[in-house]
């Protein structure tokens, strides 16, 4: 099985950034734990903080799932949305934290009505319970 992370705008900052909300690990870090806990799926990983190639990316890449966490462009991208909604590979939307917590301009995801599901407010363990899910499903 073949997934694709992609993280959107300052997810790069990871480990740096607000680490009272993201922690202190880096994705990349992260990424290599991901690897070691699931090793019979194939993850490639993107990031990018530019709507435009994160457009791109999902209409180009040939994989069995996505995990998306657009960053702010969950509350913004229309664009971003609209892919989702045109592309066949299913999408599960993943949040570090958890937004509905949070600023009231977070509580609303343009992108949890054409993602196959959202993983919302479990730290980075939200990236593992996504391989998760596409693996039950695979299965059924």
């Amino acid at each position: 099985m073949k997934i694709a992370i992609i993280n959107g705008p300052n997810l790069n900052l990871l480990g740096t950034r607000e680490v009272q909300i993201y922690g202190s690990q880096t994705f990349e870090d992260y990424l290599a734990e991901l690897r070691l806990k699931h090793p019979l799926v194939d993850l490639s990983y993107f990031q990018s903080n530019i709507e435009g190639e994160i457009i791109n990316y999902l209409q180009e890449t040939k994989v069995d799932g996505f995990i998306i966490n657009a960053g702010g462009y969950t509350h913004t991208s229309v664009s971003i949305r609209d892919c989702i909604a045109a592309i066949a590979t299913p999408v599960v939307e993943v949040h570090i934290s958890n937004i509905a917590a949070r600023e009231s301009f977070r509580h609303t995801s343009l992108l949890t009505s054409v993602c196959v599901g959202s993983i919302i407010g479990f730290g980075l363990a939200g990236y593992s319970l996504a391989i998760q899910s596409f693996q039950v499903s695979n299965q059924k």
